[in-house]
């Protein structure tokens, strides 16, 4: 099996996988950004979730689900639900983090204190988002046009 047959069987996987690096990319640069700006770590990590979460609904909506609709009553769902679920991988993601610092994660990588902690984190947020994205949030595509 070549790359493109997998790139095509499996094009919402590897999107999701592909835009999902940038949005940790863009989680993780920006909380590294916050803490190197004199920000604490924890306040940090939540204004990193932030700025990844509007990068995420707007890829998802668009690239890797497909979700065209422009309809507001639709997109108001769409990111009421997106928002909705981020909220509850934020709310793991704040009661994990200080856990794990707490716990001997709290050292500092590239830099950064308590990066170690962020990235285990970002791994488990990504499996729940998948999960609430594929089957609870953008489960209609419109036809192409």
């Amino acid at each position: 099996m070549g790359i493109k047959q997998v790139l095509e069987d499996h094009r919402e996987s590897v999107l999701y996988i592909f835009f999902g690096s940038f949005t940790v990319l863009i989680s993780w640069g920006s909380y590294a950004a916050y803490v190197w700006m004199g920000i604490e770590p924890v306040i940090s990590n939540a204004l990193s979730w932030v700025s990844a979460i509007l990068f995420a609904f707007v890829v998802n909506k668009w690239l890797v689900f497909e979700c065209r609709s422009t309809e507001k009553i639709t997109v108001a769902k769409e990111l009421s639900s997106f928002i909705g679920a981020r909220l509850f991988t934020g709310i793991v993601a704040f009661v994990l983090f200080p856990i794990l610092l707490y716990a001997g994660l709290d050292g500092t990588f590239f830099g950064v204190e308590g990066f170690r902690a962020r990235m285990v984190v970002s791994f488990i947020e990504i499996i729940l988002n998948w999960i609430f994205s594929k089957y609870l949030i953008f489960t209609r595509k419109t036809p192409k046009t």
